[in-house]
């Protein structure tokens, strides 16, 4: 392996996150080498051959040659799918896009270096039932949570917690809806709209209502915690501050260090070095774990408080930290 190392990038085309730590590596002098999977097959090319214990070859595309050998590290920020000729067949358009995932997915993840998030790790903990039993074991107050499709279910459970829930999807809801992007967010659940016959289409995931004095966002890299208080100046963003992110304020805060080690647990025991984590705090000051992704954005959070976010991500791929 070459003495620097390249810091390999798989992101989309458009994302600011990723820009940010693109920059930080350039002012490092980390060589860096950017690519989407969707340039894959028609704009990326791979030549790779097994030569004792190690995997050698390249990884072009119209910029730039990558040795796969001088790997020290991969960013690992949301790829977009390969694309392939217009002309192929749907069926060897399917046929190629699951050779490209097990061969060239494959012979990524098999590079001896650091993942930010290793995929595997990453994929299995983006399941909030998982997630959700971890973070309990790890000493984390979590929520009185229902999974169900049972209509009648659901408004016990409700009962049960006062009459007070909020339904939360299970992954990222995002689309199209008269020409206008649109996405599904937290929302209140009272017990005059249950039993609802939706709820039998499909799993549905409820949560007990927790009174909150703020949300804070807690991303964790590399055995380093930044945290940030989320002030919401909204109804909808009191919900679920994603959904109106224009009204809110920031505060930098200090996790209770009971907090800290839980989170420190969570990630131990998902296989993640890195995981932007999401509480409520209640009006006395208790902290609820709600979920934490794998791979999450913290480019708004660095640009309100200035916390050294990039900083420490660079250095895990250095191969600084844990």
């Amino acid at each position: 392996m070459a003495d620097a190392g390249q810091v390999l990038i798989l992101a989309g085309r458009f994302d600011p996150t990723c820009d940010l730590v693109v920059e930080e590596l350039n002012r490092r002098a980390v060589p860096v080498f950017r690519a989407d999977m969707a340039e894959f097959p028609l704009r990326l090319t791979l030549s790779a051959s097994l030569s004792g214990d190690r995997w050698h070859g390249t990884l072009t595309n119209d910029r730039r040659r990558l040795d796969l050998a001088s790997v020290r590290a991969v960013y690992y920020r949301r790829p977009t799918r390969p694309k392939f000729p217009e002309q192929m067949s749907l069926a060897a358009r399917k046929v190629a896009e699951t050779e490209a995932r097990w061969g060239f997915g494959g012979l990524l993840t098999a590079l001896p270096c650091r993942w930010l998030p290793p995929p595997g790790a990453a994929a299995d903990a983006e399941y909030k039932p998982l997630q959700l039993r971890v973070a309990a074991e790890a000493g984390l107050v979590v929520p009185r949570t229902l999974i169900t499709n049972d209509p009648d279910a659901a408004r016990d459970f409700a009962e049960s917690t006062g009459g007070r829930l909020v339904y939360k999807p299970f992954f990222h809801v995002r689309g199209t809806v008269h020409g206008q992007t649109a996405a599904v967010y937290a929302s209140m659940v009272n017990l005059d709209e249950l039993p609802h016959p939706d709820i039998a289409t499909t799993a549905h995931l409820f949560q007990e209502w927790v009174p909150k004095a703020y949300e804070v966002r807690l991303t964790a890299i590399g055995g380093r915690t930044f945290a940030a208080e989320i002030h919401a100046g909204s109804d909808a963003g009191h919900v679920d501050w994603r959904s109106d992110y224009d009204s809110h304020t920031y505060k930098v805060c200090e996790p209770p260090p009971g907090v800290a080690a839980g989170v420190s647990r969570v990630l131990e025991r998902l296989g993640l070095p890195y995981g932007a984590f999401d509480f409520v705090v209640t009006p006395e000051g208790d902290w609820r774990f709600l979920e934490v992704n794998p791979s999450g954005q913290y480019g708004f959070i660095e640009q309100a408080t200035g916390l050294p976010i990039t900083a420490a991500i660079c250095d895990y791929l250095e191969g600084n930290g844990q």
